[in-house]
């Protein structure tokens, strides 16, 4: 992290008397995720002199409470905000009634239907198409480009997850011998309403030889399911975020492939490029903020360490 701050030629002293204070808006706080998103901000505020404010709705398919957030923030004394649009449309008015008042807005981990440049000053993200197309590539290759698929959606509106699993069917389609039997079923914003979802699709999953599900809470949901069921190990199961529960299941072989984000990073590189717009500094547009595909056999090697280290 100090190596990032050199590069980004930012000093860690205070900027002001008063500190600045800093928004950070999650889509939820429960997941492992936003948890490792938490630690990178609060990394940030320190090393930059800034007062990160961290708050957001519990669920992640809380929107009136996510907009309540951002609103009660315009409203104060906050001097910028970064954020996390679990919808890609609900808030875009909020946000754009931010920048309206001078606040500096950031937008991170999911996209909004803005333009970056002119309603917010920056996207700071995954790749999250790449991250599909790297598992629908992995899981194409254990299946050798043959057999019955299942996706397991997240949810409407979830920019990220939809890029994620549009990335994927790009994939299936190149491949005649895969055959996509189920891709309109959405396990939702907590684990337990996934495994819910995911024995609603008992029969199809019987018949699957893969499985793909784009996010902490659908793949660990999809994974309760395949334990109840006796499916876990029968099925090629790849999936989204490197959580503990995540790594330890594909170590005994019941995940065969996750594409891991840098939460960590995340959040450090949104409060940093807040800091710098807040300072009136040129920032780039689009950061992008990595992913890599996860497996048994890489997991030990320095570059991949270094990402999970990051969840």
């Amino acid at each position: 992290m100090k190596k990032l701050l050199l590069t980004l030629g930012l000093a860690t002293a205070t900027l002001a008397a008063d500190k600045p204070q800093i928004a950070v808006i999650p889509k939820g706080t429960t997941h492992s995720f936003w948890k490792s998103v938490e630690m990178g901000a609060r990394k940030a505020g320190d090393e930059l002199g800034v007062t990160v404010i961290w708050k957001g709705p519990i669920k992640e398919d809380d929107r009136a409470q996510q907009i309540a957030v951002m609103q009660q923030f315009i409203s104060s004394n906050i001097d910028a905000v970064v954020l996390a649009p679990l919808d890609n449309k609900a808030l875009r008015a909020p946000v754009l009634a931010a920048r309206q008042r001078g606040l500096p807005v950031v937008i991170f981990d999911s996209a909004l239907d803005a333009e970056v440049g002119r309603d917010f000053v920056s996207f700071v993200a995954t790749d999250n198409h790449l991250g599909g197309v790297m598992a629908g590539e992995e899981l194409a290759r254990l299946l050798g480009g043959r057999g019955k698929v299942v996706l397991l959606r997240y949810a409407e509106g979830s920019a990220s997850t939809e890029r994620r699993e549009a990335g994927f069917l790009e994939v299936m389609a190149k491949h005649p011998g895969l055959v996509v039997t189920v891709d309109n079923r959405y396990g939702g914003a907590t684990a337990a309403s996934a495994q819910d979802a995911a024995m609603n699709l008992l029969d199809k999953l019987r018949g699957a030889d893969g499985i793909f599900c784009p996010n902490e809470s659908s793949t660990q949901g999809m994974l309760l399911a395949l334990r109840k069921t006796g499916l876990t190990g029968k099925k090629t199961f790849v999936g989204f975020d490197a959580s503990k529960p995540l790594l330890q299941a594909m170590e005994r072989g019941e995940i065969q492939a996750l594409v891991a984000q840098n939460p960590t990073r995340m959040g450090y590189l949104g409060v940093v490029t807040a800091v710098r717009a807040l300072r009136g500094e040129t920032v780039e547009r689009r950061i992008d903020t990595g992913c890599v595909l996860v497996t048994q056999k890489n997991r030990a090697t320095p570059e991949i360490q270094a990402v999970i280290d990051g969840n």
